[in-house]
């Protein structure tokens, strides 16, 4: 089975659990709080940014679809 990764990524879902995954993990190293925040911050601003690209190329080629359709 071959994974989607166009949809993961654009997956709001994925990005909670990357965020969440990667914190625990420097919870687990004794990273400091500081640190935990600011990699947590990155991961979820990198998410959004993602989710909103993907989700307007989406937009975008639905949008050319139904124009072609229209065309015909």
């Amino acid at each position: 089975m071959k994974t989607d990764w166009t949809r993961k990524l654009a997956s709001r879902k994925f990005w909670a659990l990357l965020a969440g995954f990667v914190g625990s993990l420097l919870v687990a190293f004794n990273v400091g709080e500081n640190e935990i925040a600011q990699v947590t911050a990155v991961l979820t601003a990198f998410g959004s940014v993602a989710v909103y690209i993907l989700t307007e190329g989406a937009i975008d080629k639905a949008a050319v679809n139904d124009a072609d359709k229209a065309d015909d």
